[in-house]
């Protein structure tokens, strides 16, 4: 019966260590997930461009957040653009310390609708990198991303004529910048 106890003992302390472990990583593997799946309106990242064109346009829109513990401005440079299916489109958000201390963010970003999350590919971004400005300082931020081409043969994005770009910036903390080196 001992030995019984004692097997019983360390499967359940292994488990145990394995779901606490899989907690603390549950938020890099969803970011993962999130971005090569278009999950929840993210955007995918792509390092290649699309084979074709399609002749159907989208207007794609520009949002900026802050947190306010953050201060910066932040905002698109442009409110929109329009571009085909497939065709590769360049954007620029601006930014600028308010502050004379150094200080720096970290943006996030979706898309919307959600639905159309799968087709936007981003193939360069500033988003889940530390951006680090100094005092008063003014920055651009680009953005290239396409609408992949195949959006075009999906029935449940008929109606989708405009999609937004949202990306909100937060205040990055040293132990926040310590925790992100661990991921």
């Amino acid at each position: 019966m001992k030995r019984s106890s004692r097997s019983t003992l360390i499967i359940l302390t292994v488990l145990s260590l394995g779901m606490l472990a899989l907690t603390f990583a549950s938020s890099a593997l969803y970011r993962i997930f999130c971005e090569k799946t278009g999950h929840g309106g993210t955007p995918k990242i792509s390092s290649l461009r699309p084979s074709r064109i399609e002749n159907r346009s989208f207007v794609i829109r520009f949002n900026a957040d802050i947190d306010p513990a953050l201060p910066w401005e932040f905002r698109p440079a442009q409110k929109e653009i329009t571009l085909k299916a497939g065709e590769v489109g360049l954007a620029f958000y601006e930014g600028k310390n308010l502050s004379p201390l150094p200080t720096m963010g970290m943006a996030t970003y979706n898309v919307t609708p959600h639905k159309a999350g799968i087709y936007f590919n981003k193939v360069e971004c500033f988003c889940f990198l530390e951006q680090h400005l100094e005092g008063h300082q003014e920055t651009t931020f680009p953005v290239q991303f396409f609408i992949d081409p195949d959006i075009v043969n999906d029935p449940s994005l008929e109606d989708v004529g405009t999609i937004t770009l949202s990306y909100t910036f937060f205040k990055l903390k040293q132990k926040d910048r310590a925790k992100r080196k661990h991921e």
